[in-house]
């Protein structure tokens, strides 16, 4: 199975006319035609299903995104040494690298999430982790946050690497420009859910917003079945990535099915986290995912070499939050599921510190 590529143009050509509430909506969608609410359903109906959803956004275009992995495959590629420089330990891993070996896979401490994968049929289990995941990230704040808010992060500066003298301009313009793609998934998901148009996108106003690409070497770990990123689920509102040049992301549909994802160039991929699991009464469960080597990531290991290209395999993660002094709650119709009950209302930041806490990486706002 492949995962529909959903293209936003036309969405966005109209986005800014329509209006909030579903009682207006229900009139524009008929004056603008039957495609609006079917494109809105349809992208509701797939990240219901599979967690996951493909886009092609016209403001975000190839370009940017290899413009932005070059930047990140120049940075990973520099000694350990040097990239500790940017290591800031004592303010939780907020800003700055995280080295390999810190993060690690909610499979590896979640004792229920253990029981289940054992459940889980052979060829649909994941792969089984050794260890802490062997990933660098890079931690960068994207947008504006709240001057009073109950979850003050660490007052800390962002920390640009020496060398790079386009690292600023070029971690917020692409930063910047996939939040806008979320936000106009979010819209259209909102709608096609039969809530009103900014039923998510209002809950995401200065949120904690967070690009932090991977780096994973594939010079030293290439051997088939190699765990980048072990089984588990992010805890944020909606992850957004580029593509990636090496493949390797498995997920995981509502079914229980395992497939592998398939990013068509230009495109980007979005997946479903803990937060919108809650505003929808799980209606729309937080995504599986784990990132492996596989046979196609060794196929594009040999091509990489052959035209003696960087073997660092870069994801350009973004995790879009709902903002910490926002309350997460079933929304709307959701509040009548019979599910509610497992969703009580809560501050966002409240909850992102007990997700924290179960992974032992207190100051990160996501995980993937």
């Amino acid at each position: 199975m492949e995962i529909p590529v959903i293209d936003l143009s036309r969405y966005l050509e109209i986005a800014d006319q329509l209006g909030t509430e579903p009682v207006i909506l229900s009139g524009q969608i008929e004056e603008f035609g039957s495609w609006l609410g079917e494109l809105c359903k349809e992208v509701s109906q797939i990240l219901r299903e599979t967690g996951a959803l493909v886009v092609k956004d016209p403001r975000c275009t190839a370009e940017d995104n290899d413009k932005f992995i070059d930047m990140m495959e120049r940075y990973f590629e520099r000694p350990r040494e040097f990239k500790l420089l940017q290591e800031r330990s004592h303010l939780h891993y907020q800003v700055g690298v995280t080295p390999e070996g810190v993060e690690v896979p909610r499979s590896l401490v979640d004792e229920e999430m253990q029981k289940k994968l054992k459940g889980m049929p052979k060829e649909f289990q994941p792969s089984t982790p050794s260890g802490p995941d062997p990933k660098w990230r890079y931690m960068w704040r994207v947008g504006p946050r709240p001057s009073n808010t109950r979850f003050k992060e660490l007052n800390s500066e962002p920390v640009i690497p020496e060398g790079f003298p386009e690292w600023k301009d070029t971690m917020d313009s692409w930063g910047c420009k996939m939040i806008s793609t979320i936000e106009a998934v979010a819209e259209m998901a909102a709608i096609g859910f039969g809530l009103s148009k900014c039923a998510f996108t209002s809950l995401m106003k200065q949120g904690p917003h967070l690009l932090a690409p991977t780096g994973s070497d594939l010079n030293c770990h290439r051997q088939e079945g190699h765990v980048f990123a072990g089984y588990h689920y992010d805890l944020n509102f909606l992850t957004i990535h580029g593509r990636s040049r090496f493949p390797g992301l498995n997920i995981w549909l509502r079914n229980g099915q395992k497939i592998e994802v398939k990013v068509p160039s230009g495109c980007l991929l979005i997946q479903t986290g803990k937060q919108i699991e809650w505003l929808t009464a799980g209606e729309c469960m937080a995504g599986m995912h784990e990132v492996v080597v596989t046979n196609r990531t060794i196929d594009a290991i040999k091509l990489a070499s052959q035209q003696n290209r960087s073997l660092w395999r870069v994801s350009s993660t973004l995790f879009a939050h709902i903002a910490s002094d926002a309350v997460l709650k079933p929304l709307g119709h959701f509040v009548e599921s019979p599910l509610a009950s497992k969703y009580p209302p809560m501050c966002s930041g409240e909850f992102v510190e007990q997700e924290l806490a179960v992974i032992n990486l207190k100051g990160n706002k996501g995980e993937s």
